[in-house]
């Protein structure tokens, strides 16, 4: 009968083993003894010739990056590796190191910190900058499509405009600078638009101007601005920083391994919380 769900019996008769193999579909990795490969290429012709951040580009999108792309990614990957231990994953590894977890057990800890308040802003802000766009390609010149989406989202998601401010680096984030004159001498060589960094810029300006104040772009905003500019989509923001900030995670939990210490809360023991409970009765 025409449109009727195959007979799953029917077809592990026909192709034994087929219902096995089709398990799990990958386009990622084939492999048999003796052979590996990644996204088609063997791992041999991989080893050697080809950095951790061209490797990452290639498991995630299938192709190799021009040699251009790959510094771009390769930095901002380099640039949000660490931020030290009031950073809470970074704080976390380290506690739990003192706890008596193994290096992976901290790393998972950390990374597992790293949700949509602590780890979010850049796919946050990726997700912005991809809306401006949008309005930006219907017409909408770039400030009142930058202003519609600023009020868009703050209405709907959050005041907190992702990717802008920093509650430590005043003026600046000395991070967001460096990686966005790396976006613009890459977009004057043809390798990005320099789109996302213009959208970038003027959702700063714009902030800037409703405060009144500075309102700096940190590594978050930065980090997205190349990531829209190479074409990764929102969510892999996130992963990626992941991967960035797991290099700090690491070398935290390491050091930490090696300075010792036993059941390490977030404070010294001296230092008390703060108690607002009932009194005790009299």
């Amino acid at each position: 009968m025409s449109g009727a769900p195959a007979d799953p019996l029917a077809a592990a008769d026909t192709a034994p083993g087929q219902d096995v193999r089709d398990w799990w579909r990958t386009a990622i990795i084939d492999m048999a003894p003796g052979v590996i490969r990644l996204r088609g290429r063997p791992i041999q012709e991989l080893i050697g010739t080809v950095s951790l951040p061209q490797m990452i580009w290639l498991m995630l999108r299938g192709d190799l990056p021009s040699a251009g792309k790959a510094r771009l990614f390769e930095s901002a990957l380099v640039a949000a590796v660490d931020h030290g231990p009031q950073a809470p994953s970074i704080a976390c590894a380290r506690m739990a190191v003192t706890c008596g977890l193994d290096l992976n057990g901290a790393m998972a800890s950390a990374v597992n910190m790293l949700g949509d308040v602590h780890g979010g802003a850049g796919e946050q802000a990726v997700e912005l900058y991809a809306a401006i766009a949008a309005r930006f390609a219907d017409g909408t010149p770039i400030t009142p499509a930058v202003v519609a989406e600023i009020d868009h989202w703050q209405a709907t998601r959050s005041r907190f405009v992702p990717g802008f401010g920093h509650r430590f680096h005043k003026p600046e984030d000395p991070r967001a600078p460096r990686l966005l004159s790396l976006v613009d001498e890459a977009a004057h060589a043809g390798i990005v638009s320099g789109n996302f960094a213009a959208i970038g810029r003027a959702v700063q300006a714009t902030l800037t101007a409703r405060r009144g104040t500075a309102v700096p772009m940190n590594i978050d905003g930065a980090t997205a601005v190349i990531f829209a500019e190479l074409g990764f989509p929102a969510p892999l923001a996130r992963g990626l920083f992941c991967l960035s900030r797991s290099v700090g995670v690491l070398a935290h939990a390491w050091e930490q391994m090696g300075q010792g210490g036993r059941n390490k809360g977030p404070t010294p023991p001296h230092y008390r919380w703060t108690y607002d409970g009932p009194a005790s009765p009299e």
